[in-house]
């Protein structure tokens, strides 16, 4: 039996964040993952946004890991040549009802340490966005899009600078606490046993199979799972009517059909909400259908042109779609982020990341410091 100090199982950007930091501490890491490639689940079906860290609740994981995340990511970009651009949003009231809730949400998101919104009027927001419709805005400088394979491929290839070792089509299929950690049974065509001392769950949509895979893992800590899928469009014909990123106000705890661009310059519209219930997804996300519904697109003209009211009829077509590994279902209040270490489930050398959906892109390096704590690796 081979035997390594840490094994992450995920090459998503989180678990790849988390791998690059044990193995910048001086650990010798593997990590698993069941898929061909690096980043194939929710690290690569989202929106690629930068987020500034504007509505989630104070003092929350969410909060305090997004603003951490976000100024370090940025830092990270400009070091290694990760392609991104930080472009900017519009938060925007479409009608002059709206134009009180602009100030909350800037009260929230001072609150968690974002304190470069700032409001301009009609008329600013139609000279900046000749195409857009508001009643006013709340500017968002902080707020950017970024490559997110390119960022992948940088922090694999710190990872594997500082020795970590990554093992493609290698599924965790069960492991056992052991004397001194855990030993694991990794699928595959060679399959193989694999002991190590701290185990990183950074499955992503594969993290509850994982944990209850686990010999001895109290059952009762692993949480509900529910599935949710986020379809995205895109416009049929040309380039972006709009300059930066638009988001409507938020409503019915959502944040509604917002605008994003790629690093082309390209629109893309979403994302939904379909809930899949929680389906058999296994290690590698199989059982969910990615495949975007042409038809779900009539759901978004009428929220799209609140703000842009120039919206061709016909003009959105299917691009993608994205599955977000939730706590909580339809109507229920939006759970934190679960971290989950060895103070929670008693396992020593064990950390689960259960529900690490958006804002986890712009996260990762600060979810991968907190981690990396966690596991005693460094000083939390």
């Amino acid at each position: 039996m081979e035997r390594v100090e840490c094994v992450v199982v995920g090459a998503g950007v989180v678990g790849l964040a988390v791998a690059r930091r044990l193995a910048q501490a001086g650990r010798e890491v593997i990590v698993l993952e069941a898929a061909d490639a690096i980043g194939t689940g929710t690290s690569s079906r989202n929106s690629e946004v930068i987020h500034a860290g504007i509505y989630y609740p104070t003092g929350s994981l969410r909060a305090r890991l997004c603003v951490a995340g976000r100024d370090a990511l940025y830092d990270y970009c400009r070091s290694h040549g990760v392609e991104h651009r930080r472009i900017g949003k519009l938060i925007v009231a479409s009608d002059e009802n709206q134009l009180p809730k602009l100030e909350s949400i800037r009260a929230q998101a001072a609150a968690n340490g974002v304190t470069d919104l700032y409001a301009i009027d009609a008329a600013t927001a139609r000279a900046w966005e000749p195409n857009l419709r508001a009643a006013g805005a709340l500017v968002s400088p902080s707020t950017g899009i970024i490559d997110s394979h390119g960022l992948m491929l940088a922090l694999l290839g710190d990872a594997e600078d500082s020795g970590a070792m990554l093992a493609l089509l290698s599924p965790l299929v069960r492991g056992h606490r052991s004397a001194d950690g855990f030993v694991l049974e990794v699928g595959g065509a060679e399959p193989m046993r694999l002991g190590c001392t701290t185990l990183i769950n950074a499955a992503g949509l594969g993290a509850w199979a994982v944990a209850a895979g686990l010999e001895g893992f109290p059952a009762e800590q692993v949480p509900p799972r529910v599935l949710a899928k986020g379809n995205y469009y895109a416009l049929g014909q040309g380039r972006s009517p709009f300059a930066r990123l638009v988001y409507p106000v938020p409503v019915d705890g959502g944040l509604g059909v917002h605008l994003t661009l790629d690093l082309a310059g390209q629109a893309r519209f979403g994302p939904d909400v379909e809930w899949l219930g929680n389906p058999d997804t296994g290690p590698t996300g199989d059982g969910i259908d990615y495949a975007v519904d042409p038809a779900r697109a009539e759901s978004f003209y009428d929220s799209v042109r609140a703000y842009w009211p120039g919206l061709p009829d016909g003009a959105l077509v299917p691009a993608y779609s994205g599955v977000r590994p939730k706590l909580s279902g339809p109507g229920q209040p939006q759970r934190d982020f679960l971290l989950q270490g060895p103070e929670t489930h008693g396992i020593p050398g064990l950390v689960n990341l259960f529900g690490i959906e958006s804002p986890g892109l712009t996260s990762c390096l600060a979810i991968a410091d907190a981690v990396a704590g966690m596991a005693g690796v460094v000083d939390p």
